[in-house]
C-alpha cells in the first residue's frame, strides 16, 4: 500500500479518520469520493479490535423487536444508558445490516439461505448475526477494507491534535521515523479503547489509550471512564498480553461454566447462570476462584463435534494448536479486560461537544448506548450506526477554516525506561482497577500513576498515564457499585 504522504505537499484533507476498525471504515465508505479523505491506521490495517471480534453483530430482529432490544440494552446498562442513544441505535440497526448485505457482505445462513441468528447473554431472543462461524469481526473488517475508496496510511501513530481555540484543524502523526502535520477540516476519532493499560486483555496491541490522553491535555471531556468491561471467558495462558477470547456465543448456544468437579456454580450468583450479563459472570468467576481456590473451565462437551467445528472453526483450531481437543475437553478460563464502555464524550451526531470539526465514534466514544455495562455484541452495531451517522453529519456541515497556530508537545515519544514503567502500569491497573475494586487499591494505583507522571517519561507513555489516571479518578468518585464498576470496602 502506497504512503499517501509521499504524494502530498500541503498535507490537507477534508476528513482525517483516526482508526481503521469497523467504525472508522464504515464512516469512510459513507463519505463521497469527491471529498479528500485519509484513514490512519496505527499499525497494519488488520491490527484492530474489530479483526478479533468473534461473536457477531446485534440487530433488532424486526420492527417489533426494537422495543425489546432497547429494553435489553437498558437493563444491561443498569440505568445509566441514554435512552435516546439506545433507541436511535436499535432503530438504525436493520438499515445498516441491509446496507452491508446490499454491498455484498455475507452473513452466515442455513442451507435454505435464511439468516442465522444466535443469542448471547442478557439478550431475550436470538438477534445476533455472525459470519465465518466465530470470525464475524475478521470477515466484516476485511470486507470494509475492500469497500473503502479512500487512501490509508498505515503504521502512523497520532501524537497530537492540532487545536486552534475550539476548532480541531488536523493531527500530528509519527510516520516513517518523523513527526508530520496533517491538516483537515474534520477529524474523526475512531481509535478504539484502552486495552493495553491492563496486564490481561483481549485487545489488539495497537489499542493503548493515546487519543484519550491527548483529549485530556486539550480539555476535551471524557465520560464514564470507570466503566471498564471484563470478558468472563478468556484463555489467559501464554506469554502475550493479548489473550484468546472465547466468544459469548459459546454460552449463548449452550456451553457451561464449571469448576474442577463439573459443578455449574454460576447459579449460586444469578438465576440466569451462564446467560447472566458479563459483569455478573466475571465477578462470579473471580469470587468463586478466590473463595474455593478451584480452577474454572468452560465446557462444550455436550456440543456435537461436527457442529462445533463448523460453528466455531477458529476457536476450535486455535485451542487445538494449544493442545485442547474440543468440544470434548474443557478449557481453563479467567476474566480479562475486554471493552472500554466510557470514552470521549459524544452527541448523537458523533460530534465532540464544544469542539468544531472533531467527531468520535466506536469504542473511543461515549455515546451513552452502553451505560454501566455493554450488552453483548452491541459494539459492532454501535460502530456501524454511528460511523454512518458521522459521515452524514460531515457531508451536511460546512467547513470552518483554521489560521494554523498550534501548541504542540516537543517531548520525545519514547525514553529508555518507558517499557519497564508501562509494565508496571499494566500490573497496577490489573491488580487494583479491574473486576473488584477498593478505595484503598484505587488510591494506591493513583499514587503509582502520579509518581510515574512526575518522572521523566516519553510522550506516548505520558498519554497512557493520563488516561489511566482518568479511569482511577472516575472510579474513586463513584463510591457505590453499579454495572461493571464493583467496589467493596475490603
Amino acid at each position: 500500500m502506497k504512503n499517501p504522504l509521499q504524494k502530498e505537499k500541503a498535507l490537507r484533507y477534508d476528513v482525517v479518520i483516526i482508526g481503521a476498525g469497523v467504525a472508522g471504515l464504515y464512516a469512510a465508505i459513507g463519505l463521497p469520493k469527491h471529498l479528500k479523505v485519509l484513514v490512519l491506521s496505527k499499525s497494519h490495517p488488520w491490527e484492530c479490535n474489530t479483526y478479533y471480534a468473534q461473536g457477531g453483530v446485534t440487530t433488532a430482529y424486526n420492527d417489533a423487536d426494537i422495543p425489546l432490544h432497547v429494553s435489553d440494552t437498558l437493563e444491561a446498562g443498569a440505568g445509566m444508558c441514554s435512552r435516546d442513544a439506545v433507541q436511535f441505535m436499535s432503530e438504525q440497526s436493520q438499515k445498516v445490516i441491509h446496507d452491508l448485505m446490499q454491498r455484498g457482505f455475507l452473513f452466515d445462513t442455513d442451507t435454505h439461505g435464511n439468516l442465522l441468528y444466535t443469542q448471547e447473554a442478557a439478550h431475550s431472543r436470538n438477534r445476533i448475526l455472525h459470519a465465518g462461524g466465530d470470525a464475524t469481526g475478521r470477515y466484516l473488517h476485511l470486507f470494509l477494507l475492500q469497500q473503502n475508496p479512500h487512501p490509508m496510511l498505515s503504521n502512523a501513530t497520532v501524537t497530537d491534535l492540532l487545536m486552534e481555540d475550539d476548532k480541531c484543524c488536523g493531527v500530528e502523526v509519527f510516520s516513517e521515523g518523523s513527526r508530520k502535520l496533517i491538516y483537515a477540516n474534520n477529524v474523526i476519532i475512531a481509535s478504539g479503547g484502552v486495552g493495553s493499560l491492563y496486564e490481561y486483555h483481549t485487545n489488539s496491541h495497537a489499542i493503548s489509550a493515546d487519543i484519550h490522553g491527548i483529549c485530556l491535555e486539550k480539555g476535551i471531556a471524557l465520560e464514564s471512564m470507570e466503566m471498564m468491561q471484563f470478558h468472563p471467558t478468556v484463555f489467559v495462558s501464554g506469554s502475550g498480553a493479548r489473550k484468546l477470547l472465547l466468544t459469548e456465543a459459546l454460552r449463548g448456544e449452550g456451553a457451561w461454566i464449571v469448576d474442577e468437579n463439573g459443578y455449574r456454580f454460576l447459579f449460586e450468583y444469578d438465576e440466569r447462570g451462564e446467560m447472566a450479563p458479563r459483569d455478573i459472570v466475571s465477578r462470579a468467576i473471580f469470587d468463586y476462584k478466590q473463595r474455593t481456590s478451584s480452577p474454572v473451565y468452560i465446557s462444550c462437551a455436550h456440543f456435537d463435534k461436527e457442529y462445533f467445528q463448523g460453528r466455531f472453526p477458529n476457536i476450535y483450531k486455535a485451542l487445538q494448536d494449544l493442545g485442547y481437543n474440543l468440544p470434548s475437553e474443557r478449557v481453563p478460563i479467567s476474566p480479562a479486560f475486554h471493552y472500554s464502555i466510557g470514552g470521549i464524550k459524544s452527541d448523537l451526531e458523533g460530534r465532540v461537544p464544544n469542539t468544531k470539526g472533531l467527531y468520535v465514534i466506536g469504542e473511543a466514544a461515549c455515546t451513552g448506548v452502553h451505560g454501566a455495562n455493554r450488552l453483548a455484541s452491541n459494539s459492532l452495531l454501535e460502530g456501524l450506526v454511528f460511523g454512518k451517522r458521522v459521515s452524514e453529519t460531515i457531508v451536511d456541515s460546512p467547513a470552518t477554516p483554521c489560521v494554523g497556530k498550534f501548541s504542540l508537545s516537543t517531548i520525545s515519544l519514547e525514553m529508555d525506561e518507558d517499557k519497564e514503567k508501562k509494565d508496571r502500569l499494566r500490573r497496577i491497573m490489573w491488580d487494583k482497577v479491574s473486576i473488584v475494586r477498593t478505595q484503598e487499591g484505587l488510591n494506591e494505583a493513583l499514587r503509582v500513576i502520579e509518581e510515574m507522571l512526575n518522572s521523566e517519561v516519553g510522550r506516548l507513555l505520558k498519554l497512557r498515564l493520563l488516561s489511566a489516571r482518568a479511569i482511577v479518578e472516575s472510579a474513586l468518585k463513584r463510591n457505590k457499585s453499579i454495572g461493571v464498576h464493583y467496589i467493596t470496602s475490603a
